[in-house]
């Protein structure tokens, strides 16, 4: 049923199948200790490969958020239009 029109029953939308919660949190978790380790490796190590480390780091995570942007903006988004 819908507000508009209650005798009139709204048609079902195609229901993915759900993930489990667990299958989600691997990858934020792995990201949020590659940048506490980057931060860790930017504070306690000033000179030579630590900061490097801290560079390669802290830049995944943007990376890897920036082409998830640019994925989610490219393709339309199921409401219509671009998301």
């Amino acid at each position: 049923m819908n507000a508009v029109s209650p005798e009139v029953p709204m048609p079902s939308s195609p229901v993915s199948a759900a993930r489990p919660p667990v299958a989600v949190w691997p990858w934020p978790i792995a990201l949020g200790l590659l940048t506490i380790f980057g931060l860790l490796s930017a504070l306690l190590g000033q000179h030579g490969i630590w900061l490097v480390l801290s560079w390669v780091a802290l830049s995944i995570p943007l990376i890897v958020t920036v082409v998830c942007l640019i994925r989610a903006w490219s393709r339309p988004s199921n409401k219509g239009g671009l998301s």
